[in-house]
């Protein structure tokens, strides 16, 4: 069984109660990898120092969107430094979100958005690495930078576009991120990507705190606990079997993330 959480926010505060708790369970429960992807310069070691202390955890560095005008440009150079000192499974969260901030109402913040996801994915190809990617109403947008500077594939994190830029990612060697909020019976348009999308494109994740499955609800704090019960609905949804569903949308993180293969080795040893 190869269960693989390709996006957790384990080092949220979220967590701080309980953190040792969620990390031992998981573990128990099957979860071979769980990548932790940083969100700021400010929480590079925070990320690190978890991936150090949980064996089944590694992690991704980069500047999320949401965080940019907390950035600046020398958190560029720090990043580089960072990838070049330390082993990252990935870039990432990066990406644009125009939820928020679109770019007609808030040019100067797009801009900003566009400079760092840009200049991070020139770092991802320096470095040879995927990329972790925010696509939050703005999927058009990244497909055209991603089209500009080609990076060694990564995570279409949290996809719900259409099945038209769903095939423009997978075209680009992307896979697609898929959790909570497929299990939601209002959520129609996720459950059409998740049931006609080649198995081989989809990797499960849990965005946690963030993103809660329905049993927990809107304002409860998601966790890497929920991701065999989210495998599970995506089994059914797709009428198959949880193990096949395990295997293969396992492998598919490892073909995406290919460090990810030596630390679900060593933790199934352990195992």
């Amino acid at each position: 069984m190869t269960l693989i959480d390709t996006h957790c926010h384990l080092d949220a505060a979220e967590f701080d109660v309980d953190r040792d708790e969620i990390a031992t369970m998981s573990a128990a429960q099957g979860v071979s990898a769980i990548v932790i992807p940083a969100v700021a310069v400010g929480n590079f070691d925070a990320v690190i120092k978890l991936s150090q202390k949980y064996a089944h955890c590694t992690y991704a560095l980069g500047i999320h969107p949401m965080y940019v005008d907390q950035a600046n440009v020398n958190d560029i150079t720090i990043l580089s430094a960072y990838l070049e000192a330390n082993t990252p499974v990935a870039v990432g969260e990066i990406g644009l979100d125009y939820f928020m901030t679109t770019p007609k109402l808030h040019p100067e913040n797009t801009a900003r958005q566009i400079y760092f996801f840009t200049e991070q994915l020139k770092l991802a190809q320096q470095y040879h690495l995927p990329v972790l990617l925010h696509v939050r109403n703005a999927i058009d947008d990244v497909l055209k930078h991603l089209r500009r500077h080609h990076v060694h594939g990564g995570i279409a994190h949290a996809f719900n576009g259409s099945f038209q830029q769903a095939q423009q990612f997978i075209d680009l060697g992307f896979k697609l991120g898929f959790g909570g909020a497929m299990t939601y019976s209002r959520a129609r348009h996720i459950h059409e990507l998740a049931l006609k999308l080649p198995l081989a494109s989809i990797v499960l994740e849990t965005d946690a705190p963030d993103i809660p499955p329905q049993w927990i609800g809107n304002g409860g704090r998601n966790s890497p606990l929920e991701l065999l019960k989210i495998a599970q609905f995506f089994a059914d949804l797709r009428q198959l079997r949880l193990a096949e569903v395990l295997d293969i949308t396992g492998l598919n993180a490892i073909k995406t993330i290919p460090k990810l293969a030596d630390l679900c080795t060593s933790v199934n040893v352990l195992h």
